[in-house]
């Protein structure tokens, strides 16, 4: 036989960038590991520089960065951290993408517009990344922007069971807060025992963002506790009007469940004042102390990361942590 034949062992190793660290460490936590080193700082200009302060070569690096505010930034340093993986000789690298940045330019409303998830992907790619790991796509069709394997999570199980927990004892119905949501409202419903359904007619104007209007109710939700289920809140217009537009059709209460809190501008400030019960979301972004208040509860996606992570480093199925869709 010729050649030179040496069996090494897999290395998993962790990195974080500076978006986000206290879920990158309760990732760590949970996969008995820590975070690789790193050093991160800024030019005089404010261009980024990254180094690893370990050895990388050969391992199975796994890259996490939530696209918090300030959103190009950490995309940035994200971009920057695989770059750097794959000139240092990494094995293979796994961007982990709690949110995914861009997810709502997934296609073309008006002319002249770009597809920036698309764009988003390409960016990864020709960084040096083999796959990605994502949580809550704003639609499932971003899956087929990365030429390569895309791990998609849902935090449905998480949420879901926490609202059966706490409301289970309610008359229960599931909403969508619009028509594009309404397959993952059925999955909402079956999981929870095959629910009642509605949905709200929205209209939105595609020249302003962030703002729309909750038409009507299709579905029947008198004298019932109505679950709003969305993937993200962003200013929180969508959901409050839902709660609104629900109470006055008869709704005995709203209790508004997403899964990535975004809350920018005036979000806060709406969900306060709402009539909604509580606001149940995971905490795939940083939620600041000043951004929070009583009605929010935050559930931790570490766990459903850490195990997609160690399904993937140990070449498992991750299918299984598919709850909801399969």
């Amino acid at each position: 036989m010729t050649g030179l034949k040496r069996t090494t062992e897999k290395n998993l190793m962790l990195f974080s960038g500076m978006a986000y660290p206290e879920l990158a460490e309760e990732v760590a936590q949970l996969l008995d590991t820590q975070v690789v080193p790193t050093t991160h700082r800024e030019f005089a200009n404010s261009e980024i520089y990254v180094r690893y302060q370990e050895s990388v070569r050969g391992c199975d690096a796994f890259v996490i960065q939530s696209h918090t505010s300030p959103i190009n930034r950490w995309i940035m340093e994200h971009l920057i951290m695989v770059d750097a993986l794959k000139r240092a000789s990494a094995k293979r690298i796994t961007v982990v993408l709690p949110f995914y940045g861009y997810a709502r330019q997934d296609k073309k409303h008006l002319g002249r517009e770009p597809i920036s998830a698309r764009l988003m992907a390409d960016l990864f790619k020709t960084a040096g990344a083999d796959r990605l790991i994502c949580v809550d796509l704003h639609t499932a069709q971003i899956q087929g922007f990365f030429d390569g394997p895309v791990d998609h999570l849902m935090a449905l199980p998480i949420l879901a069971d926490y609202v059966a927990e706490q409301y289970g004892g309610e008359d229960l119905a599931i909403v969508s807060p619009d028509a594009g949501r309404i397959k993952v409202a059925e999955q909402w419903a079956a999981r929870l025992g095959g629910l009642p359904l509605a949905f709200i007619h929205k209209t939105r104007d595609i020249n302003r963002p962030n703002e729309s209007v909750a038409n009507r109710v299709v579905g029947e939700v008198e004298g019932r506790f109505c679950v709003v289920v969305d993937d993200m809140i962003d200013s929180g217009s969508t959901v409050t009007h839902a709660t609104e537009a629900l109470l006055e059709q008869g709704a005995a209460g709203v209790v508004l469940a997403a899964t990535h809190a975004i809350l920018s501008g005036p979000a806060v400030d709406r969900l306060k004042n709402c009539r909604a019960a509580e606001v149940v979301v995971t905490n795939t972004l940083p939620i600041a102390a000043d951004r929070q208040f009583d009605k929010l509860t935050t559930l931790s996606i570490a766990p459903l990361l850490s195990q997609a992570i160690r399904e993937v480093f140990e070449d498992g199925s991750v299918t299984t942590l598919f709850d909801g869709r399969a």
